[in-house]
């Protein structure tokens, strides 16, 4: 596909709203719009970005034998309160409830979801190292997961 094709909307100015140099240069770039406050859409050339950037990590991740898993989004309550997070974490925590009135929160870490996962599989006798990168705050930590003989 030709460049003069693709969806590039690139600016010649600095947009208002975009106070930060690289909000602003993302925008005038063209890799991304403001839907709202902290919520934007990642537009072609962003998303190629990213791509790239998964290729990099996933090929670094199979160097090191250490495997990738997707987790949900959506976490019942029951695992946040387990862990004491559920009332800690308080108006950071996105919760809501599902038709049947179950408590479910919008996950902003997976610490509580990996533990559930494998804990259910301590059973199968495989051994599990897992790894985290810890932080101090409420930002998604990273977590490496390998079976250990």
């Amino acid at each position: 596909m030709l460049w003069s094709q693709l969806f590039i909307p690139t600016l010649r100015e600095n947009p208002a709203e975009a106070e930060v140099a690289s909000h602003q240069l993302l925008i005038r770039a063209g890799y991304v719009r403001q839907l709202s406050a902290g919520i934007y859409s990642y537009l072609f050339l962003a998303q190629r970005s990213l791509r790239k950037i998964q290729q990099i990590i996933r090929e670094e991740m199979d160097a090191i034998g250490a495997q990738e898993i997707f987790l949900p989004a959506l976490h019942p309550a029951e695992i946040w309160q387990e862990s004491g997070r559920w009332d800690t974490m308080g108006e950071n925590l996105f919760r809501m409830r599902d038709r049947y009135q179950r408590d479910l929160c919008l996950g902003m870490t997976h610490e509580e979801i990996v533990t559930s996962v494998i804990s259910s599989c301590r059973r199968s006798g495989i051994r599990f190292r897992l790894s985290f990168a810890t932080n101090r705050g409420p930002s998604p930590a990273c977590c490496v997961c390998g079976s250990s003989s």
